[in-house]
């Protein structure tokens, strides 16, 4: 059954979670008006015994009431609180009313002041309360040694205790701070580690795409062109076509697979280095361009970045030769000296010498370029990945005809 006695050991805990919602400067003016209250009734009920020799009573009172009170408002008005509590007590001292309470209340006021205010502020307060104090204790009935110890041990305690307050909650401000600063610094580093990563991995899927579907668009064209006069050759394009989308299906497959969730295996393979030029040569060459490949000095070992960088370009640059250079000869040159790798890829130009790839393929895919227009990221990707290697890049075109893609890159 639900009692009179069951409301009442219920209301408390339902007055303290109704005050937790309240927002936090409403809270602390309800602590503080607590504090005044409860103070001031204490103060009234000391006064009690000795008001016979109070004279006028109501004096006393309205000053005891006067000194706690204002500490409602203590926390947003320090200073007017300290003045307004202050001039009670020295005003009760003065008039020449007995037993006066304990200075509880002034004793706050000033804590909090040299809790709230700033410095300037704080050392007035305390030339202000010293002589307040000494006014008070010049007054009548207060010529004991101990008013004096008493007085000075409350007011320089709270003073110890506001100061303490301060940088206490100073220090807990700039750890705070700090955590805030050292949160959004890791959130940006994280942001650009992602977004690295993010180049990174496009770099990567233009360069695989780019190659091997330029190499099966190129067979395409050629098995069509072929069919149904050549058989052998169209065959011998289809099984390229065939090769080449196996290859890229792999390549996207190792780069899908740092996508995917920590939970799931990843199906990883070896980035891809110079030492694999080889099997990218055949394809091109598959192709129908030819490609001359030379190797100057003696082969170092590279750093991992560093070696797929300089696969990479020399595979984004054949593509791009067979893509928008209508050349039948390219020539591919890795040289190694001290502490740096140079790769290069350079084209003939359109009707120099060499095999050419069929004719009619070639003008196909010249009249359908079109189709074939590439994302306008090759030569900017290769631009990236030399600056990630503090490499240095030069192409354009050579004086003698075609066009040449060099890049010189440390070896560590």
């Amino acid at each position: 059954m639900y009692t009179a006695a069951t409301w009442l050991t219920k209301l408390p805990q339902s007055v303290v979670a109704r005050v937790n919602q309240w927002p936090p400067r409403r809270q602390e003016f309800a602590q503080d008006l607590t504090l005044g209250v409860v103070l001031a009734v204490i103060s009234v009920l000391s006064l009690l015994p000795y008001r016979s020799q109070q004279h006028p009573l109501w004096l006393a009172y309205v000053l005891v009431l006067a000194e706690t009170l204002p500490l409602a408002w203590r926390r947003p008005y320090p200073l007017v609180v300290m003045t307004i509590i202050g001039a009670a007590r020295i005003s009760y001292d003065q008039v020449g009313l007995v037993f006066a309470p304990f200075p509880l209340g002034p004793a706050i006021a000033f804590y909090t002041v040299m809790d709230r205010s700033r410095p300037a502020w704080r050392w007035i307060t305390v030339a202000i309360a010293v002589a307040g104090v000494s006014v008070a204790l010049a007054s009548p009935g207060h010529n004991e040694p101990y008013d004096a110890i008493t007085q000075a041990f409350i007011f320089l305690t709270a003073g110890v205790a506001g100061t303490l307050t301060r940088a206490r909650r100073a220090t807990l401000a700039a750890a705070e701070s700090r955590a805030v600063r050292a949160e959004t610094e890791l959130d940006v580093q994280t942001a650009r580690a992602a977004a690295r990563e993010r180049a990174t991995i496009a770099r990567e899927l233009h360069d695989v795409v780019a190659h091997h579907v330029s190499l099966m668009a190129v067979q395409a064209e050629a098995t069509a062109s072929l069919l149904p006069g050549q058989p052998e050759k169209a065959q011998r394009s289809a099984d390229i076509i065939s090769d080449t989308a196996r290859a890229a299906l792999t390549e996207l497959r190792r780069l899908l697979g740092v996508l995917r969730s920590p939970s799931e295996r990843l199906e990883t393979a070896p980035s891809a280095s110079l030492a694999e030029l080889d099997g990218v040569l055949d394809q091109v060459r598959g192709s129908g361009l030819a490609v001359d490949f030379q190797v100057v000095g003696s082969p170092v070992r590279l750093a991992p970045g560093v070696d797929l960088t300089a696969f990479r370009i020399v595979q984004e640059a054949l593509t791009n030769t067979i893509r928008h250079a209508h050349t039948g000869r390219a020539a591919v040159t890795v040289s190694y000296e001290p502490g740096y790798v140079t790769v290069s890829v350079a084209d003939s130009g359109p009707g120099r010498d060499g095999p050419a790839r069929d004719q009619v393929a070639r003008d196909r895919v010249a009249r359908e370029q079109v189709a074939l227009p590439g994302s306008g990221l090759g030569l900017a990707g290769i631009a990236e990945r030399v600056a990630s290697c503090r490499g240095q890049l030069s192409l354009g075109p050579m004086s003698a005809g075609g066009f040449s893609v060099t890049a010189r890159l440390p070896v560590r």
